[in-house]
């Protein structure tokens, strides 16, 4: 039987944070707005953007280009700016040589999710993609999950893993589906009362090898 682990993308797989930081700077400088702006804007954005995200934006700084071209815009700019790191990329294909189904559940919209995939060469190197914004079901869902197990041919029932970053969509979303969970701690602290993840480890890499780690010990223990 083949094993499961789904990764999320921002802050996981990618550095989301540097790269929204660096694109609202050039953003307001573009557009001729201040320093204030640049801290309103990049709060708009930090949690999730989203077309209509730039429809506010558009609005309140009575902006002569169009939403739907700052939206293409801020898609191009973000995918160029994020990168995956090469032992992560190379980490995702000895996981899936080992016999792991690899593939990525991830909240936000279908154009950025996938331009930043495309342009990292994650998309190259999963079996499968989820994006919440396809069936407008987000984590901690568990159908979120179900749908991203399903992208790379397999089921919730059959177990699996789920790495991430954030403490309710990953963690706890990971676990009221049944995977097993690997929490991407970032610096921080486990904070929460609930309980915790399986396993903590500081980046993907980490992740990855644990998992190949297990993978081999499972092998071993059931041949």
């Amino acid at each position: 039987m083949q094993h499961l682990v789904l990764f999320d993308l921002d802050n996981t797989l990618v550095d989301r944070r540097e790269a929204l930081t660096g694109w609202a700077a050039e953003f307001t400088v573009r557009h001729g707005l201040g320093d204030e702006e640049q801290a309103h804007i990049l709060d708009m954005v930090t949690e999730r953007a989203y077309p209509s995200t730039f429809d506010a934006i558009c609005t309140q700084y009575r902006l002569a280009t169009s939403a739907e071209e700052l939206w293409v815009a801020y898609c191009a700019d973000i995918a160029a700016s994020v990168s995956c790191e090469a032992a992560v990329l190379e980490g995702l294909d000895e996981l899936r040589a080992a016999g792991w189904r690899v593939g990525v559940a991830t909240n936000g919209a279908v154009d950025i999710q996938r331009a930043k995939l495309r342009a990292t060469g994650i998309s190259q190197r999963v079996d499968g993609v989820f994006v919440s914004e396809e069936a407008d079901v987000r984590k901690p869902h568990t159908r979120h999950f179900a749908l991203a197990a399903a992208r790379c041919g397999t089921v919730l029932g059959d177990g699996g893993w789920m790495v991430g970053d954030n403490l309710v969509n990953d963690i706890g979303g990971g676990r009221s589906a049944g995977l097993s969970t690997v929490w991407i701690r970032n610096g921080c602290s486990w904070t929460s009362d609930d309980p915790g993840p399986d396993h903590t480890v500081s980046d993907a890499r980490a992740a990855i090898d644990l998992l190949l780690l297990h993978f081999a010990d499972h092998t071993r223990t059931t041949a």
